[in-house]
C-alpha cells in the first residue's frame, strides 16, 4: 500500500506501508512494546512520549485498509489516560482532525527513519492544543445551555431552528455572522418576517447585532 501523488510519469511516495505478510510479526512486535512501556510494564515511558511513539509506530505499519489513522488516535488517548490513571477527556482526535494538513506533514516527515524527535515535538504541542480546546469546548456547552436557559419559552419556531444552526457550527462560531439571507435560507421566512425575528432575538438578548443596513451582521451573545 501506498500513498502517492502526481502524475504517473512523475510519482512521490508519500508513505509506503510493509508488505502484507510483514503485518502480523510487525503487530506481534509493537503490541509487546505497547505493553511492556506501559505504567507497571517492564520500560515505562514518559506518557506523552509514549503516546507519540503509539501513534507513529501504529500508523506506519498500518495493518487496516481503512481507518488506521483513528485507531492510532485512539491508541495515543488509551496512553495518555493510562498515564493519568483515568481518562484524559482532551479532544485530541478533535484537534487533529481540525490540523489535517500539517497531521499528515508531520507524518511523512518521520515515517521513513528512526530519528523522530520532530514528530514528538509536534505531537506533544497537539496534545497542549488539545488540553485548550477541550477547556473552550466545556466554556462553550457551558454557555450554551445557559444560553437556552436564559431563552426558555422566549424563541419562536424559526428562531429556535437558527439558533440552533448557529451553535451547530461550534467553537468556530457562525461564519460570517447571521445576515437576513441566511436567516432566510435556513427557516424559509420572508425577508419582512427574518427582518423582524432577528431585531427581536437582539432585543432579547440572544444575538449581538454588527455593522448597518446590507452588512448587519449578528453573533450569538454568549454572557
Amino acid at each position: 500500500m501506498q500513498v502517492v501523488s502526481g502524475p504517473d510519469y512523475r510519482r512521490t511516495i508519500h508513505f509506503e506501508a510493509p508488505p502484507s505478510i510483514a503485518v502480523p510479526a510487525a503487530m506481534a512486535g509493537f503490541v509487546e512494546w505497547f505493553n511492556d512501556t506501559a505504567p507497571g510494564g517492564r520500560r515505562p515511558i514518559e506518557p506523552v512520549t509514549r503516546a507519540g511513539i503509539a501513534h507513529l509506530h501504529f500508523v506506519s505499519i498500518h495493518p487496516f485498509e481503512d481507518g488506521n489513522g483513528r485507531i492510532g488516535r485512539a491508541l495515543a488517548e488509551k496512553v495518555l489516560a493510562q498515564g493519568l490513571g483515568q481518562p484524559s477527556l482532551i479532544a485530541l482526535a478533535y484537534t487533529i482532525e481540525r490540523r489535517r494538513k500539517d497531521y499528515y506533514a508531520a507524518l511523512e516527515r518521520n515515517n521513513k527513519t528512526d530519528e523522530i524527535t520532530d514528530w514528538l515535538t509536534w505531537f506533544g504541542n497537539t496534545i497542549l492544543t488539545a488540553q485548550e480546546t477541550t477547556l473552550r469546548r466545556v466554556e462553550f456547552l457551558v454557555a450554551k445551555a445557559r444560553f437556552y436557559e436564559r431563552m426558555r419559552g422566549r424563541l419562536n419556531e424559526r428562531q429556535d431552528k437558527a439558533i440552533g444552526r448557529m451553535f451547530h457550527e461550534g467553537l468556530d462560531g457562525f461564519k460570517g455572522g447571521m445576515s437576513a439571507d441566511k436567516y432566510i435560507a435556513i427557516t424559509g421566512a420572508s425577508r419582512a418576517t427574518a427582518t423582524r425575528d432577528l431585531q427581536d432575538l437582539a432585543a432579547k438578548g440572544a444575538l449581538r447585532r454588527t455593522g448597518e443596513r446590507r452588512h448587519t451582521r449578528y453573533h450569538l451573545d454568549l454572557r
